[in-house]
């Protein structure tokens, strides 16, 4: 099954969840292809993958590696992606370049459904995939179970293309599916044909018909022949998976021990028959684009300390030369990467994926071209919503005139970051995908820009409005200073409004007891009292109407006035019975459906109010769960949800309104707020 393959490339991700062992299968596939010489380890931290400093300090992968190798003429370039969920955003970014896809995960029930969201994706791309069972000799089912765990959180049909043959808990060798040959593993070396295991016969017989049934679905001659009981022929099932799998209608299985590069070999031999071309790749992501001009795509961008900006780029299209003047930028250098290691090359053509230095002005997603003409922007994966968040101020104060052209480039290198300047609050807050994610950001800030920061919970913006109406409140203002004085008076009326109608301001004057010229200063008096009410927040929903007063034909003035409508508002929002108000969001969760229940828990449990749920579109055996939340409750929320889902519960959310905080709450709140605390009432 090692036949020779016309030479060209191969694009293949490895994806999968956190731990699962990608970046070890990575290693294994560069030591079996002779690129390294002696593979690494995650715990020794001298992996090709895994080669930022943030990756090696946690031992996980935390953005996109590539490494290209080259295998029975054919070069391999593989996009080794992170797999905690807080990552993502690097994942399906770099998904969206490639031909093929290796989903890397455990023998274990209680994981299998952490790779839903990775297969939706998959699917929704139509990208065609290979499940590679890892850590076989660490298993807690059995086979055929494994098999049936994967189909139940696939769309695709999953076909078991070999079969394991374990001794206990050891992975000893394998079946091919499509030859029945049964091959035994030797450590370092490839495996070798033994005779088929009898006691295996039953259960294999009852995969190998799986995968017929499954690939006679969309073959009506193959369909034919399993009717009339005709064995097909080995090279009918090949081309039958070549296609099917090209398409992304069927999903193949492999079983291995990537750490004693078991299996590895027989799935690079996979990779090379049955997995798609670049030109067939291209064909279906260039159908509507039309012209011969050199075509690529970002799916990363990086800041390194030496070379500055490089972007990872899938050449879809022509050829691309050092110089070459890309969007209207000149590019620098063409590199292909060996983790941080970088190959200078001259030219590259259509199917390799390089990197490119000095796209300025180029992001993550863009699609570059030579075409200045016309605007070419081929499809990007959908940015991911931040749902965690930290406060954040340089340690240093001379430093904060650096933080927004650090933070610019921090985004650019990881576009599931966002950072705000809160208008309320007046923080500088840092939004993410999790408490890894960020601290990992504010590592990067540390080491690359030299900006240590200090964090906070963010503030909550809590605001605070009236309860009852008060009339005729008297505010005079008099100062006497030598010369001209100072005098102001007026008369308020200040009610409520209904939630959300924010501040009107009127006057009512008859007979010009307060001058024209002089209600504006009123009007910014009243406003300036509203920033910082008696609660120690913002007074919202409150109308305030000028009823009288009195002047001073030499000592008024605007300035005057103003002073005296503040005094007005002192004394009179307290006796209207302000109280607290907090901003409530809506929030809408995503969960399977076996943890609908504990999520409606945990939403009742942080004050939620629950507005309903119903079946996820799309989405078969999920949920989607609606609920007002208060914003104070938000801070750890996403850290609660994942820990009840397996780590694939999410949400999205949005700010729909205010409301009155309990009592008790409100207390604390201003109790905080009152003693210099973050206002959170926590």
């Amino acid at each position: 099954m090692n036949e020779k393959v016309k030479s060209g490339s191969r694009n293949v991700a490895i994806v999968g969840p956190y731990l699962s062992g990608k970046t070890t299968l990575l290693e294994s596939l560069l030591f079996v292809t002779g690129a390294i010489s002696r593979k690494g380890s995650v715990k020794e931290s001298n992996t090709v993958g895994d080669s930022a400093a943030e990756s090696r300090d946690r031992h996980m992968s935390v953005e996109v590696s590539a490494a290209s190798t080259e295998y029975n003429g054919t070069r391999f370039t593989f996009v080794d992606c992170p797999g905690s969920v807080e990552f993502a955003q690097e994942t399906y970014n770099a998904l969206i370049g490639v031909d093929a896809a290796i989903v890397v995960c455990e023998p274990i029930r209680e994981r299998v459904l952490t790779l839903a969201p990775l297969f939706k994706f998959l699917d929704d791309w139509e990208i065609p995939h290979i499940v590679f069972v890892n850590k076989m000799d660490r298993a807690n089912i059995h086979v055929l179970e494994t098999l049936h765990a994967l189909k139940a959180v696939s769309s695709r049909p999953l076909v078991a293309h070999q079969y394991p043959i374990m001794q206990g808990e050891q992975l000893t060798g394998f079946i091919d599916m499509v030859s029945e040959q049964a091959y035994q593993y030797h450590p370092g070396a490839p495996a070798d044909p033994i005779p088929f295991p009898e006691n295996l016969k039953e259960e294999e017989h009852i995969a190998r018909a799986e995968m017929l049934e499954a690939l006679a679905n969309f073959d009506d001659h193959l369909l034919e022949e399993l009717l009339e009981d005709i064995e097909p022929p080995q090279e009918e099932i090949l081309k039958d998976l070549k296609m099917e799998l090209g398409a992304d209608l069927v999903v193949p299985v492999f079983f291995g021990v990537a750490e004693q590069d078991y299996g590895v070999r027989p799935l690079i031999d996979a990779l090379l028959r049955e997995a798609p071309e670049p030109e067939t790749t291209a064909e279906r992501r260039l159908k509507n684009i039309k012209g011969n001009a050199p075509i690529a795509q970002v799916l990363k961008t990086y800041y390194t300390p030496q070379g500055g900006k490089l972007s990872l780029v899938r050449v879809w299209r022509g050829k691309l030369t050092d110089g070459l003047v890309l969007n209207g930028v000149r590019t620098g250098g063409i590199y292909r990467l060996m983790g941080q290691q970088q190959q200078s090359v001259n030219e590259v053509t259509a199917g390799e994926i390089v990197a490119l230095s000095r796209l300025e002005g180029v992001k993550t997603g863009d699609t570059v071209s030579t075409e200045q003409s016309s605007a070419i922007q081929l499809p990007k994966a959908q940015q991911l919503e931040p749902v965690f968040a930290l406060a954040i101020t340089p340690e240093k104060r001379n430093d904060e005139v650096k933080l927004s052209a650090a933070i610019t480039k921090l985004l650019e290198e990881d576009c599931s970051l966002a950072w705000e300047q809160h208008g309320d609050t007046h923080e500088v807050i840092l939004w993410g995908q999790g408490e890894i994610h960020l601290q990992v950001a504010l590592d990067r800030l540390r080491r690359k820009y030299n900006l240590p920061m200090t964090t906070h919970l963010p503030q909550v913006p809590y605001k605070e409005t009236i309860r009852k109406p008060v009339a005729s409140v008297h505010g005079r203002y008099k100062h006497q200073s030598g010369g001209h004085g100072q005098f102001g008076d007026v008369f308020l009326d200040i009610k409520p409004l209904p939630r959300g109608e924010g501040f009107n301001f009127n006057e009512t004057i008859v007979g010009g007891v307060v001058p024209r010229q002089y209600i504006p200063g009123v009007e910014m008096g009243v406003r300036e009292f509203l920033v910082h009410g008696p609660l120690g927040f913002p007074v919202v929903d409150v109308a305030v109407t000028l009823t009288n007063g009195s002047y001073h034909t030499v000592d008024s003035s605007e300035q005057a006035f103003k002073q005296a409508a503040r005094l007005a508002m002192q004394t009179g929002i307290p006796q209207a019975q302000p109280t607290l108000l907090e901003p409530i969001l809506r929030v809408e969760v995503t969960t399977p459906s076996e943890f609908t229940s504990k999520v409606l828990q945990l939403l009742s449990g942080r004050r939620g109010q629950i507005l309903g749920y119903e079946g996820r579109n799309d989405w078969q055996g999920w949920d989607n769960v609606v609920a007002y939340l208060p914003q104070a409750e938000m801070q750890n929320f996403i850290v609660e949800l994942r820990s009840l889902t397996l780590g694939v519960g999410s949400f999205h959310w949005a700010y729909d309104h205010l409301q009155e905080v309990p009592e008790k709450l409100a207390e604390r709140v201003i109790a905080g707020n009152g003693n210099g605390g973050n206002g959170n009432g926590k």
